[in-house]
């Protein structure tokens, strides 16, 4: 409600941090999700980021520790995503999978993954299929929107969608593409990009092969 995007990295904020995360948990398990976005928030307003970039990675990793303790516990796993600074919010803390991947390192729990958007990704680094095949181990969600518009797979910009499909199923990646796009219309009409892939791929609606049938 405060706008913070997460607490997980804000110092002197762990108690709030911590209610929030038992709150997750409760809404996790009662609907049978086994994954929960731990949102590291933003840098402190009016803080300059490099001043306050050692203290609040020290407290995302130590608030990152006690969450994946905790959800050890429900057989569930955290993830953590970079979103970009340039674009959607200049003082969020995590920015790009390579600090990501630092802090994952540093916490060393094997229940706390990447979650990659690439629209986040493609905006600071670009490279993704060389990001996709360096940090696929750490990966535990993919979301995708369309650059810079952040719309529809298939909407003007500058991702081809398909290879990336194609590139993610060769790498074997077996999970969830969470759709994080604003549609340009209607939901269901937007997904029109999906049906077509899937013809493209010799697959029915729904992913099944025609083959199998």
């Amino acid at each position: 409600e405060a706008g913070e995007l997460g607490l997980a990295a804000v110092p002197g904020r762990e108690a709030a941090f911590r209610q929030g995360l038992a709150e997750a948990v409760q809404y996790a398990r009662a609907v049978g999700c086994h994954r929960i976005h731990v949102m590291a928030g933003r840098v402190p307003l009016g803080a300059d980021r490099a001043a306050v970039a050692g203290e609040m990675e020290t407290t995302f990793i130590e608030n990152l520790r006690y969450a994946a303790d905790l959800l050890a516990q429900e057989n569930m796993i955290g993830l953590v995503e970079p979103i970009n600074n340039r674009i959607t919010d200049p003082r969020y803390y995590l920015n790009t999978p390579h600090q990501a991947a630092a802090i994952l390192e540093k916490v060393g729990q094997p229940n706390l993954k990447l979650q990659l958007d690439l629209f986040h990704c493609q905006i600071m680094d670009g490279n993704l299929s060389r990001n996709l095949d360096t940090y696929f181990p750490l990966i535990g969600h993919i979301q995708i929107a369309q650059v810079p518009g952040r719309h529809e797979p298939d909407s003007p910009g500058e991702l081809n969608f398909p290879y990336i499909f194609e590139l993610l199923e060769s790498l074997g990646y077996t999970g969830y593409v969470g759709c994080e796009y604003a549609p340009k219309g209607d939901t269901l009409e937007g997904l029109g990009w999906l049906r077509s892939y899937w013809e493209s791929r010799g697959l029915q609606h729904g992913g099944n092969s025609k083959a199998a049938k």
